[in-house]
């Protein structure tokens, strides 16, 4: 005779409507890890999408997106210069908001050299930049459709081509502007400030102003000398791709991180107190049953086993629920949500650990129990 079964059996809507409230709580513990993993992709995505060997900013900075970063324009032909590096492109990189069919879209937009590193990785559909002003490449979660016209400040924009899952560590969707028009929008002041500079005096500051240099190395080059040398003879900051990355990971969702984590591990306690309670409750209804088990020289450990695996049924069960859902809604959250399977089976282990002890309650209450109890009224 197994409780565990007969109660499950017995009180099976109970039981499922129990699974399910536990797999809601679930569910959004998968869904903190998911949104931050998918928080680490998005920051990495744009320094990732470049392929890129080596970062050049302006000197003293870590950017040019941890910090702030402008360097003249002309430094990428003293980067292209240096030993090793094949390539090298000037990029600018900023927020914008625009307005496209009467609702506002906020905008990553990266400023790159057509034909140099800093453009997109692909284009899913459309074609690349032709002309040296108005036309841009925008991602698909944009909302925006090839053809499609939209004002950034003074400048219209013809959409040419489209890519997929370009976003900023912000989570701003991404496009693609050339360099110039980039430098205009960025750099540009409005007429009525113009004129202002030119009175007092301060308009003859150069616009070509760039953000970052990226370069790409032969195979044969050390990242880390090269970025020395740049560093040495440049008079820039210079960092590899991997030291990029791992400014982006430390300072960007550092405190996401944190956050994240406190949060999911006050939802797996909470998921620990509710699981104890339901396994003390529905073990306080079995008392007599419990005791007549003992009565007739039924083992500790048969009961500890029962109760042990109607705690694991209920958690288990609710973790796969929480895991179908979370799977099912993933793509309506308005920040991406990355679910790798490691992470899925690190927190069913985390379930299993929880209902493991969880069930102590319970068990501390069945062996408590007194055989006597059976017989009475």
């Amino acid at each position: 005779m197994n409780l565990a079964y007969r109660d499950v059996r017995h009180n099976l809507f109970r039981f499922l409507l129990t699974c399910f409230g536990l797999s809601l709580l679930l569910s959004v513990v998968l869904a903190m890890i998911g949104i931050y993993r998918g928080i680490v992709v998005d920051a990495l995505t744009v320094a990732r999408s470049h392929r890129v060997d080596l970062w050049v900013v302006e000197a003293g900075s870590q950017g040019p997106f941890a910090e702030a970063s402008r360097i003249p324009g002309d430094s990428r032909e003293g980067i292209a210069r240096l030993a090793g590096v094949v390539e090298a492109g000037s990029v600018t990189y900023q927020s914008v908001e625009a307005k496209h069919l009467g609702r506002k879209i906020r905008l990553y937009v990266i400023g790159f050299e057509p034909t140099r590193p800093g453009g997109p990785e692909g284009i899913s559909s459309g074609r690349a930049i032709a002309q040296s002003h108005f036309e841009m490449i925008a991602d698909r979660s944009t909302g925006l459709s090839l053809g499609d016209r939209i004002k950034l400040g003074r400048t219209t924009f013809s959409v040419v081509g489209l890519t997929e899952n370009q976003v900023a560590s912000s989570g701003d969707p991404v496009v693609f502007i050339t360099l110039h028009d980039a430098q205009k929008l960025q750099f540009d002041l409005a007429p009525a400030a113009a004129r202002v500079q030119t009175a007092r005096g301060t308009s003859g500051a150069s616009k070509d102003t760039v953000n970052a240099v990226v370069a790409r190395l032969a195979p044969e080059a050390d990242a880390a000398t090269v970025a020395e040398s740049a560093r040495r003879w440049k008079h820039l900051s210079a960092m590899t791709q991997a030291q990029q990355e791992s400014i982006l990971t430390q300072s960007l969702v550092d405190r996401a991180r944190r956050q994240i984590g406190m949060f999911t591990s006050i939802l797996l306690l909470v998921s620990a107190v509710i699981i104890a309670l339901i396994i003390y409750t529905m073990t306080m209804e079995k008392l007599r049953q419990i005791a007549m088990l003992k009565l007739i020289g039924a083992p500790d450990r048969t009961i500890v086993a029962m109760i042990v695996q109607q705690a694991l049924a209920l958690g288990l069960t609710g973790f796969m629920f929480g895991t179908l859902l979370i799977a099912n809604i993933k793509g309506f959250f308005p920040r991406r949500v990355v679910l790798e399977p490691d992470n899925v089976l690190a927190l069913g282990g985390v379930v299993f650990v929880v209902c493991i002890l969880a069930s102590g309650l319970g068990v501390r209450a069945a062996l408590k129990a007194d055989p006597a109890t059976a017989l009475g009224g």
